[in-house]
């Protein structure tokens, strides 16, 4: 089987790290634009929003050397959970487990 995401997009935010409560881990949230190919009805070109999950020393360095706008390539595989909210509802998560990120240089103004 392969279960296998490849994504190159800017950040919508600016990566933090969490810590889990009692445990050794350390985990970043992020979520990516991915600009589609191809123009809309208005002439510009819209994209797709992924959730992206980092753990560990990938989402210090994530969080170290990257900021909002920044372009980054995720690699990694997708993966589908659920939880139960406050109100006993059960939710569906899709998101992106990054087993790779690369950093993509951000090109200046006027460059």
């Amino acid at each position: 089987m392969l279960n296998s995401v490849n994504l190159v997009g800017r950040l919508t935010s600016d990566p933090e790290v969490k810590s889990l409560d009692g445990k050794d881990a350390k985990v970043c949230n992020v979520s990516i634009a991915v600009q589609k190919p191809y123009k809309n009805a208005e002439g510009k070109y819209d994209a797709d929003f992924f959730n992206i999950v980092v753990w560990n020393e990938s989402a210090e360095a994530l969080t170290k050397y990257c900021k909002k706008g920044d372009i980054v390539g995720i690699s990694g595989r997708l993966q589908n959970r659920s939880y139960d909210t406050d109100n006993g509802f059960k939710r569906y998560v899709t998101e992106i487990v990054a087993d790779r990120i690369s950093l993509f240089p951000n090109k200046k103004d006027g460059e």
